[in-house]
């Protein structure tokens, strides 16, 4: 076989530019989404590497305390202590209740980590992890070719919502606890617009008040999780961009210009990266903090 029937056969194998994307941005799980919400599809993929990094984060903070030293901190312990006092703050300047701020300062920062350790598997090369399930999962005498993973977890809708609506159970847990069932109830049906002395308005006003409420909520938790996923999908996906304009310069070898195109951008977005990671781990749990703080607050 000639160079040239050789390249030609490599490129009728080799996926499109669609397909590429749609591999890559497709989940490992039970079975295929019937529809926009299916609640009985499981992405495998996105919850073992949800777990995998929050153990992550568990082991490292565990071994950070375990060399923890009252005199001269190490660099580590020093950014650790700096990260505490940095979430402590926030949550004392948002939340105004002693009692609950021991809880809520403890899962601010475990949200920001174990966020930030999701976000920051994007770090890594593309086809890095997909490859070696790919080996992984045709070893066991699968298809190769229909090995999907996603390890992205906070590019997966299905986890950042779970996350917000995480959230959303500790604002009604709070609500609970600090208004009581009578004064939560009361301001369900007289919050934002108030009440009126006429039984007939009253009631009128109430419904509206409660409607308004459940919009607030369902809005919150919603904006919550698709904030968080509409950012680290699309960083995936301009990743995904980036690495075909080196393909494309492999495939064909057509001019330089790709190459160098690829290098300059995938180097530039991933210094971009470097801060998105971390700002949208800050967004999502002053947004918790923000939320919970609200929780707490008669209106």
């Amino acid at each position: 076989m000639s160079e040239a029937q050789a390249a030609t056969e490599v490129a009728h194998h080799a996926p499109t530019a669609g397909e590429y994307i749609n591999h890559h941005l497709t989940s490992f799980g039970n079975k295929m989404h019937s529809g926009i919400v299916d609640f009985s599809v499981i992405h495998y993929d996105s919850v073992f590497w949800a777990l995998f990094m929050g153990l992550v984060g568990l082991v490292f903070l565990w071994s950070v305390t375990r060399k923890a030293t009252s005199g001269v901190p190490s660099r580590t312990q020093a950014a650790i202590e700096i990260l505490f006092e940095m979430v402590g703050t926030q949550a004392k300047s948002l939340v105004h209740n002693e009692a609950s701020l021991r809880f809520v300062a403890p899962v601010a920062l475990t949200v920001f980590i174990w966020v930030f350790l999701m976000n920051a598997v994007d770090f890594l090369p593309l086809d890095l992890i997909p490859n070696a399930w790919a080996l992984i999962y045709g070893s066991m005498g699968h298809d190769a070719h229909h090995a999907y993973m996603r390890p992205v977890a906070t590019g997966d809708l299905s986890i950042t919502m779970g996350l917000s609506v995480g959230v959303l159970l500790l604002c009604l847990y709070y609500n609970l606890k600090i208004k009581g069932v009578g004064g939560w109830a009361h301001e369900l049906v007289s919050a934002p617009f108030g009440s009126s002395k006429n039984p007939l308005l009253a009631v009128v006003m109430g419904i509206i008040n409660f409607s308004m409420q459940m919009i607030e909520f369902a809005a919150k938790t919603i904006s919550h999780g698709m904030r968080l996923f509409g950012n680290m999908f699309a960083g995936e996906l301009i990743f995904m961009l980036i690495a075909m304009l080196g393909g494309a310069y492999a495939a064909t070898g057509f001019t330089a210009v790709l190459w160098g195109v690829h290098v300059v951008l995938g180097l530039a977005w991933t210094l971009f990266h470097v801060l998105v990671i971390p700002l949208q781990a800050f967004i999502f749990m002053m947004l918790t903090l923000v939320y919970i703080g609200q929780a707490h607050d008669a209106h």
